[in-house]
Order: structure tokens, then C-alpha cells, then sequence
């Protein structure tokens, strides 16, 4: 069973998703995400292993999604590549990933700090609403 927010469990993601292939954005997605290709990082902090970076990238209709402690030095390459960062708390990370809590709800209650180009969340929900049909059973796996 892949623990949240460890390599292991992005690896799963990863894999999950390996053959799946993703719709291109809508009309609404912006130029950052227009093509099918940007790059989401999402900085948890307060995590069992400490804080975390996620980075998830959507290139030609794949998802992938690679995990590392926050402040591991990769921070500025990883920033080059970036359209948008997510800041949020390990207990809000948990309640998004479990459905407990909507983004928006995060968004509308401080919950989450969003820097970057906010079109690119809009891409990427209809990509990331496709791609959880196909995570079900590691998200069922997941331990918190």
C-alpha cells in the first residue's frame, strides 16, 4: 500500500496512468495549457516526512507526477518549468485527495495559495477529472 505524498505513492499514480489517454484542455484553458502541455507543482507542507513538492506534468495527453522533499535544492529548476504553484497544508492535501474538500472550496476559503497562471488549473481539471477514473484503485490502496 503507497503511503500519500511518498515516491512510492507517485510512482503508483504514474503508472495508473501509463496507457491512459487524456482529452485535450477546453477553449477556457488559456495559452499556458492550450496545447495539452504544462506543469503543475503543488508544495504540501506539514507532511508526516516533512514538506513536499509534487509536480505534475501533462505533456501530449500523459500525466506524470514526481514527488521530492521541499527544499532539496531542485527548487529553482523545477520553477522554470512551472505554469502554476499550489501551497497548501498536509490535512487540506488529505481532504482534496479523499473528495472531503472541492478546490474551489480550498480556494473560496484561503485554504490553498495559488501563484502563476490560474488558466492552467482550469486546463487541468477536466485532464485530472479523466486521469481519476483510472487512479481508483490506488487511491483505495492509499494510506494517510
Amino acid at each position: 500500500m503507497p503511503r500519500f505524498l511518498t515516491a512510492s505513492w507517485a510512482e503508483a499514480v504514474t503508472g495508473a496512468l501509463a496507457d491512459v489517454r487524456l482529452p485535450d484542455p477546453g477553449p477556457d484553458a488559456g495559452l499556458a495549457a492550450v496545447d495539452g502541455t504544462f506543469v503543475v507543482a503543488e508544495e504540501v507542507r506539514g507532511a508526516p516526512d516533512g514538506d513536499v513538492r509534487l509536480v505534475l506534468q501533462a505533456d501530449a495527453g500523459t500525466l506524470r507526477l514526481r514527488v521530492a522533499p521541499l527544499g532539496e535544492g531542485d527548487e529553482d529548476e523545477v520553477e522554470d518549468e512551472v505554469d502554476v504553484t499550489i501551497a497548501i497544508g498536509y490535512d487540506d492535501a488529505v481532504a482534496l485527495s479523499l473528495g472531503t474538500l472541492s478546490p474551489a472550496e480550498a480556494l473560496n476559503a484561503g485554504r490553498i495559495r495559488v501563484r502563476g497562471d490560474l488558466s492552467v488549473l482550469v486546463a487541468g481539471q477536466e485532464l485530472l477529472r479523466v486521469a481519476r477514473t483510472h487512479t481508483a484503485a490506488v487511491d483505495a490502496d492509499t494510506t494517510y
